[in-house]
């Protein structure tokens, strides 16, 4: 439709449909890719050490939650890394870190022998989450870009400054240079005679 429009209207261009991606800078997209990486590396780890986690926190029944995490970590990972848009992975970290948060937090009770390990958990959860908001924060302003640029459109122009019929018949008397047509040594032997 937009094609038709230009043409009509005697533009040169043809609009090519836009894509609604946001194309971020290469700094966030290795960012967001590098999340997708340590989700599957941290999932990986809460999945098979759950229970050493869970017993350095001082709370050895979280060991099932833990794990639980783990299987999200490693499918947030695979959906970051195996999308060309991962905006909502992203933000789907943002929201796991708050559930780690809110799990961590009871560790920090007085009677807990661990609470020093559980403080550095927090801290750890803390910086990670930070990293995770400026992502997603980031791929969200994306500027949304086309997948392709512009193109021109010449399907109208011929390559000739005038009409093929008012043109006919301007180069009748037309002789080429004789250094265009080639070397002596290359011409056609003629006789002298002739």
């Amino acid at each position: 439709m937009a094609r038709d429009n230009d043409r009509s209207n005697g533009g040169a261009l043809a609009r090519i449909a836009p894509d609604s991606r946001r194309r971020p800078d290469p700094a966030t997209e290795g960012l967001a890719q590098g999340l997708g990486w340590f989700s599957l590396g941290l999932g990986a780890a809460e999945i098979v050490g759950g229970a050493a986690i869970a017993r350095w926190l001082g709370k050895p029944e979280l060991t099932p939650v833990i794990q639980a995490y783990g299987v999200r970590e490693i499918v947030t990972g695979v959906g970051i890394l195996g999308t060309q848009d991962p905006t909502p992975w992203i933000w789907g970290r943002v929201g796991g870190d708050a559930v780690d948060i809110a799990t961590v937090l009871p560790a920090l009770e007085e009677s807990n022998p661990k609470r020093g390990n559980a403080m550095i958990a927090l801290m750890a959860l803390a910086g990670v989450t930070a990293l995770d908001v400026v992502c997603a924060h980031n791929l969200s302003e994306a500027p949304l870009r086309p997948s392709r640029r512009v193109r021109s459109d010449y399907g109208r122009r011929s390559g000739f400054p005038e009409s093929p019929e008012a043109m006919r018949g301007r180069a009748s008397d037309f002789e080429p240079p004789l250094d265009i047509v080639g070397p002596q040594a290359m011409r056609p032997w003629t006789s002298a005679e002739a």
